[in-house]
């Protein structure tokens, strides 16, 4: 709800891990500059790695990076989008896990520098909440990850920086905000009641004018991939150059005034599910994905909590498209006619339908077309029939709804606290290119 949060950064990593791709922010495109080095800027190409063999790929101020590492940690990335990753893909993607690999042990070194430990225990602790999500015990989830080609040991690594540098961030950086630039964001927002509001994640890709072709083509191929079934999430961790990669590139509630203008445009030419881009901002190039949309300080419809009555109906085994067709038909008008909720069961027995309640389903918790539909529906109407042949066909009855109560406003502290978050995500950022920019990077 405040100023752009390109730069916020919450330490979220065992909520981040429900997909189970979660990385630092990425590197850059930019050489590592050291005095005597002759590093490259980016490496293109990786060797065919055994699961034991630990070949050094990269040393960072004496610190190994393994072929092992990065074959581990893409193992994630290749998990989250359901394992279709094309091959041409997954050597861009090794491109990218070496430079968050990279970034991690600057984190880890830069923090023991200023005598700032993460103990064992620490990273258990964590790991835990992890496996939690994924209902396994720590030892059934490193059973799982080594099934997948990875190892607990690579998310370990990704824990113990995260953790390091959230701390190194707390102790080095402050930043001061005044109450009266809380309070001038607390008459904004009420002055800006029932506008539009939007959920948005981006992906951040810097770019020079040497390079914006080259990161332009790569943007596309990341759009390509999400709109193909991959994670927009995973994605953003792996490739968004803003610290909220670390929440998969989610901005939170933004209204388009307080996005740049190239970006307020697009968000508000787009659908709830839709993404866009790359496009071209100061710096480089963003693509948006629109997770959701609501009117500011106002309830919102799809907050209505329904009580539903589904009915539903499948399709013989070899039965022809068209008869299948004539059996919607005649579900679709005895589900339309019946009366109300009070003659569900007795539909139901006549066209051999089944029937399965629900009390609490939240509109926004459900599919955006079935949002739409049940949104205009009075208590007792059915949606027309949805499924498809092979799954079968079914209707949702609406049989009572509690409508949500006014948003309240957000208050003080929490408007402070996004703030502060948003001026220590800057500093962190510029804290980590100086890391960069003066360690000692041998790639091999």
């Amino acid at each position: 709800m405040i100023p752009f949060f390109r730069y916020g950064f919450p330490l979220a990593l065992a909520a981040a891990l429900s997909s189970i791709a979660n990385a630092q922010a990425v590197g850059e495109d930019e050489p590592v500059a050291q005095s005597g080095l002759n590093l490259p800027s980016t490496l293109t190409t990786f060797g065919k790695v055994e699961p034991t063999l630990r070949k050094a790929t990269a040393i960072v101020n004496g610190e190994i990076i393994t072929g092992t590492d990065v074959e581990q940690r893409l193992a994630l990335i290749i998990l989250a989008n359901g394992g279709k990753v094309p091959d041409e893909e997954r050597d861009r993607l090794r491109v990218q896990v070496l430079r968050n690999l990279i970034d991690e042990v600057l984190q880890i070194q830069e923090a023991k520098a200023n005598k700032i430990e993460v103990t064992e225990d620490d990273i258990n602790r964590t790991y835990a909440r992890v496996s939690q999500n994924f209902k396994r015990t720590p030892e059934k989830m490193s059973e799982y990850l080594r099934e997948v080609g990875s190892s607990d040991r690579s998310i370990r690594r990704q824990i113990q920086a995260e953790a390091a540098w959230s701390r190194l961030l707390r102790r080095k950086v402050e930043v001061n905000i005044s109450d009266a630039e809380v309070n001038g964001i607390i008459d904004r927002l009420k002055a800006a009641r029932g506008t539009s509001e939007y959920r948005v994640g981006e992906i951040f890709l810097s770019a020079t004018p040497e390079n914006s072709q080259e990161i332009f083509a790569n943007g596309r191929k990341i759009i390509d991939q999400v709109r193909q079934g991959g994670s927009f999430a995973a994605y953003a961790r792996q490739f968004s150059e803003a610290s909220t990669a670390v929440q998969g590139g989610d901005l939170g509630w933004v209204r388009a005034a307080q996005l740049p203008d190239e970006l307020a445009k697009a968000v508000q030419e787009i659908q709830v599910g839709q993404i866009v881009g790359p496009i071209a901002v100061p710096g480089g190039f963003s693509i948006l994905y629109l997770t959701d949309s609501r009117k500011v300080l106002t309830a919102d419809p799809r907050d209505a909590v329904l009580a539903l009555r589904q009915m539903g109906m499948t399709f013989k085994d070899g039965m022809t498209a068209a008869e299948a067709q004539a059996k919607a038909t005649a579900f679709a008008q005895a589900t339309q006619n019946m009366g109300g909720c009070g003659k569900v069961e007795e539909t139901a027995a006549k066209i051999g339908a089944e029937v399965v309640d629900n009390d609490q389903v939240r509109v926004r918790d459900l599919p955006p077309p079935l949002q739409e539909m049940l949104l205009k529906l009075q208590i007792g109407q059915a949606t027309p029939p949805f499924g498809s042949q092979k799954e079968g066909v079914r209707v949702l009855v609406l049989c009572g709804r509690d409508d949500p109560q006014v948003s309240s406003d957000p208050s003080f502290d929490q408007i402070m606290a996004q703030l502060e978050e948003e001026r220590v995500g800057r500093r962190a950022q510029r804290y980590l290119r100086d890391l960069r920019r003066d360690a000692v990077i041998d790639y091999r």
